[in-house]
């Protein structure tokens, strides 16, 4: 549905796809699996980043193995570490393959800078970058001639075609690849920004992906099962929900069912 919908790449096990609460064996055959499936009708990159370097090294070694196209890479988080250390992590696995260093302080508790991107741009495995801080970093790098994707769905119209930022890493794009393809590629367009606005907004109304999970389920493409510690969203914003796939149109969502209010007792919490 992503690939007919246009969507250029997906993202295998990061922080939408549940990759935090996954083992590593269960990462390298998700994104195996993804590959051998439909690696040759769309860019498979694969979330092999961790606070650990030696781990990240070894996740994208396996990641590469497998077949995927690139690496998503967050930075060291919780135990955070100096400018050189983040330097030192993401050199160590630049050289595996194309690499988008991924951006996101508020998940992470530490911004990487810009001068850690720039000492890495020349590498000629840099992809680009996602970064999730906002228009002026966007174009501090556009400036420079390194690629952005935008990290918040919320400004991408924006960061797109006001900003320069190349498209858009987006959670939005799960449920209406379509839109959010002609969002990032037919031009600006102010009027269908402010009509997903209301979508947008109910998908980071709690961490993600609590929003999108309950939603896929809701739309009948997912099984409604979450790994804790998420959980479905309260019925209120269940209900909520069904209401802005109606004022958008069901047409443009994923799934072939309609969009349909589930109860508390349809949802499914797994801890092993």
């Amino acid at each position: 549905m992503q690939i007919e919908g246009g969507a250029e790449g997906v993202i295998v096990g990061g922080t939408t796809g549940e990759g935090h609460l996954m083992s590593w064996d269960e990462h390298i055959m998700l994104i195996g699996h993804t590959v051998n499936c439909f690696g040759t009708r769309i860019k498979v990159i694969g979330n092999t980043g961790s606070n650990s370097t030696g781990e990240a090294v070894h996740a994208t070694e396996q990641g590469f193995a497998v077949g995927m196209h690139a690496a998503l890479h967050i930075n060291p988080y919780y135990g955070k570490t100096s400018t050189e250390g983040m330097i030192a992590h993401f050199k160590a696995v630049l050289p595996m393959g194309p690499t988008i260093i991924y951006n996101a302080p508020s998940r992470t508790g530490q911004d990487i800078p810009p001068p850690v991107i720039e000492a890495l741009s020349s590498h000629p495995n840099i992809a680009g970058v996602k970064e999730c801080v906002g228009h002026e970093r966007v174009k501090c790098y556009t400036d420079k001639g390194i690629s952005v994707w935008s990290g918040n769905d919320d400004e991408c119209h924006d960061s797109r075609w006001k900003y320069g930022a190349i498209g858009v890493i987006s959670v939005t794009s799960n449920l209406v690849p379509g839109i959010m393809h002609s969002f990032m590629h037919e031009g600006e367009n102010a009027t269908l920004n402010e009509k997903l606005l209301p979508l947008i907004k109910w998908l980071f109304c709690e961490p993600n992906p609590i929003p999108l999970d309950t939603a896929l389920a809701q739309l009948g493409v997912a099984r409604p099962v979450l790994r804790l510690p998420y959980k479905a969203l309260p019925l209120e914003k269940r209900v909520e929900f069904v209401r802005i796939v109606d004022a958008i149109g069901r047409e443009h969502f994923i799934g072939n069912r309609e969009a349909r209010v589930l109860d508390d007792e349809d949802f499914v919490s797994i801890c092993r």
